[in-house]
């Protein structure tokens, strides 16, 4: 039985991930920091409930250990270390601050930079020779790139060449895995991942993130001033690239098999989606139409459409963006060719988002 250990599982991806594992025999650690109201074993208890409802998924492979990526041993005890590392282990590393503000600056890189040299040295001081280390990155560490962004490492870079403080960090912590790679004294990988969305089979959506955050404001908007037309600032032509939880969880597994295992993968869609395939979607779900308007001006803007304009202070940069990857080494684990999103999953996708809130708005 193979052991993959993973920090910050109680997240979106994470969690999809390791329902997987467990589900093919795999011995699963997951370290979750315990919650004010429910220790560490019971917050990740809760999301897998959640993400599968009624599943029958058998947990007596899952190991669950409260824990903080900043402290020294993650504050674990000598019993609990020698019992995760008896033996090689696939360490992935998803634990980061998503926040974007730059008031939070300080603490999005203590997460995603300091934490991340945490967990490197938490690794390299109790793995086996054989374990390898696996950090989730982000495509958008790529910041303001023009061109094809390449599986490989680029060089810090000033904060005006990121959209916010997040895509810095994480090119900063990049390059933490960098340095240890090239010095001998880390086998480690890093998989970049663009916008994960819903099932792409299913349509089961379960996150908040990105276009459903937008769908999220544009559904409330609409339930208090139905029948009205709404014009947001968003560039048509623009895309989003969106790649569906099932794939990504596809192409970590097949991952897993992998001896020879390129450094960097963008694991991320070949094709973008059309921000006007994206609001076709929302709008077949809504009371009320919305237009999409790349030369809107606040100035000509109704007070819905300035209320929408502030709640996009964040999505807003990224609307306008058509973002190429390279996928020489994404090829190496996404075996499937059924990887992209058609306009017929994303709308299915998003009737069961906005159904979901329909049903949460009525309890």
């Amino acid at each position: 039985m193979q052991k993959i250990v993973i920090n910050g599982a109680n997240g979106f991806v994470a969690s999809h991930f390791i329902t997987q594992l467990l589900q093919h025999n795999y011995e699963v650690v997951a370290f979750v920091r315990n919650g004010k109201k429910q220790p560490a074993h019971q917050r990740m208890l809760a999301v897998l409930n959640e993400i599968n409802p009624g599943n029958k998924t058998d947990y007596s492979h899952l190991k669950v250990y409260n824990y903080s990526l900043f402290d020294e041993n993650y504050s674990l005890t000598n019993e609990q270390i020698e019992t995760i590392f008896d033996g090689d282990v696939q360490f992935f590393h998803f634990a980061a601050s998503l926040k974007f503000s730059a008031k939070d600056k300080n603490t999005i890189f203590e997460t995603n930079v300091d934490g991340l040299k945490n967990s490197v040295k938490f690794f390299q001081k109790y793995a086996k020779p054989d374990s390898r280390f696996i950090y989730m990155s982000t495509a958008y560490s790529c910041g303001k790139f023009s061109g094809v962004f390449e599986e490989k490492f680029y060089p810090e870079e000033e904060k005006s060449n990121f959209r916010n403080y997040y895509e810095q960090s994480k090119r900063f912590a990049e390059n933490v895995m960098k340095e240890h790679i090239e010095s001998g004294r880390l086998n480690g990988y890093v998989v970049r991942l663009s916008q994960v969305v819903g099932n792409n089979k299913t349509g089961i959506t379960k996150t908040n993130y990105g276009i459903f955050d937008l769908a999220k404001r544009l559904f409330n908007i609409a339930s208090l001033h139905p029948n009205n037309t709404l014009r947001i600032k968003v560039d048509p032509d623009g895309t989003q690239n969106l790649i569906p939880i099932d794939k990504v969880v596809e192409a970590l597994m097949n991952l897993l098999k992998i001896n020879d295992l390129p450094q960097i993968i963008n694991l991320t869609a070949k094709k973008g989606v059309k921000n006007e395939t994206i609001a076709e979607c929302i709008n077949r779900n809504l009371p009320m139409k919305v237009i999409l308007d790349k030369n809107l001006q606040k100035t000509s803007m109704n007070s819905l459409e300035r209320m929408i304009a502030v709640g996009m202070s964040f999505t807003g940069k990224y609307t306008g963006i058509n973002l190429q990857f390279e996928h020489k080494n994404l090829d190496k684990i996404m075996l499937s060719e059924d990887n992209e999103i058609t306009k017929h999953s994303l709308c299915k996708m998003m009737d069961f988002f906005m159904r979901e809130l329909a049903e949460g708005s009525k309890s």
